[in-house]
């Protein structure tokens, strides 16, 4: 599983962890695409991500986009209910679930993740690095300490202070 949002060497990586690994299928999930964008075309950063993923290499029956309904706030969370709903829908059995994300981004993913698809589920992650700094020495670059202290804020509000409605919490 992708978000479909991230940059291109991180779907890069999607491709190659792909062949590494032997994955049955990649779901890319991902919101609307605001309207004025220049890949607006492609309606949600879900069939955006897909459409990468194609041009990279991927096979039409491998690749399978999941898009999300539009949200003001806790994007990913409603990215992994869109997911697990689709796949609920389509009575779609998945032992565990593999999400590729970019850098410190990674830890937020997988909580929201567990909190729409409960601790039963087996949830790995895998962390691009970051290209932008050096990700050993992040508070030595702007860049660097704006995402890592950014993401840090967002962790602790997602662990702390976010609290799914009831219609979109996993089944128990």
């Amino acid at each position: 599983m992708v978000e479909g949002w991230a940059a291109d060497y991180a779907l890069e990586a999607v491709v190659a962890d792909t062949k590494l690994f032997s994955y049955e299928k990649v779901y890319v999930t991902g919101g609307p695409i605001e309207a004025g964008a220049p890949l607006e075309k492609y309606k949600t950063y879900a069939e955006l991500g897909a459409a990468t993923l194609l041009a990279l290499g991927m096979s039409t029956n491998m690749v399978q986009p999941v898009p999300a309904p539009r949200v003001k706030q806790d994007r990913t969370y409603s990215c992994a209910v869109a997911l697990r709903k689709w796949l609920d829908d389509r009575a779609i059995q998945v032992a565990r679930i593999n999400l590729v994300t970019i850098g410190p981004h990674a830890r937020r993913s997988r909580l929201l993740f567990k909190k729409s698809f409960g601790e039963n589920m087996p949830i790995g992650v895998v962390a691009i690095r970051e290209p932008d700094y050096d990700t050993r020495h992040w508070w030595r670059s702007s860049q660097g300490f704006r995402t890592v202290t950014d993401e840090a804020i967002a962790y602790l509000y997602a662990r702390f202070l976010f609290h799914p409605r009831k219609e979109q919490s996993h089944k128990l």
